[in-house]
């Protein structure tokens, strides 16, 4: 039997990969697990930053990933490359200064793979679509969850 590749290859990013990026690709798996849909999906993340290259996923991050229940494992922080371009489908960031960086360090998005989280919730384009608050600054993990979980929802769901 021939394997066949996944339907969906999903990059998130986010400045640091240990906070949101992190979350949401733990998010999505759980989501995709949950749908039975593991074998159509490749989702990971990367940072759009070096500042954290090789850390692991952030305490709050995980102790509210935990607190939902969702399932997430050791890693190291990574940094987005030009050559995920061609690797990936979608490349899902969380805030206005991660997809202006993510379109520069992929060296543009002439086959419109770049979005925004919460543009898919709400309907309007990575350019207009509101920012997933980073938790880094903000203390806040519960609100960046309730994002993160409502933008992926609405992802699985465009992508059905």
């Amino acid at each position: 039997m021939q394997d066949r590749r996944p339907i969906h290859r999903i990059m998130f990013v986010c400045h640091g990969n240990i906070c949101r990026s992190t979350m949401a690709e733990f998010v999505m798996k759980d989501l995709v697990k949950r749908a039975g849909r593991e074998a159509d999906f490749v989702i990971a993340s990367s940072a759009t930053s070096t500042e954290e290259i090789g850390n692991d996923t952030y305490p709050g991050t995980k102790r509210v990933l935990a607190d939902h229940g969702v399932a997430f494992a050791p890693r190291a922080a990574v940094q987005l490359r030009a050559a995920d371009y061609d690797a990936y489908d979608l490349f899902v960031g969380m805030d206005t200064a991660n997809i202006r960086n993510m379109r520069r360090m992929l060296k543009g998005d002439p086959q419109a793979k770049v979005h925004k989280l919460l543009e898919f919730p709400e309907g309007s384009d990575a350019d207009t679509a509101a920012d997933v608050a980073d938790p880094w600054y903000t203390g806040d993990f519960e609100t960046t969850y309730d994002d993160v979980s409502r933008g992926c929802e609405a992802l699985l769901a465009w992508l059905r």
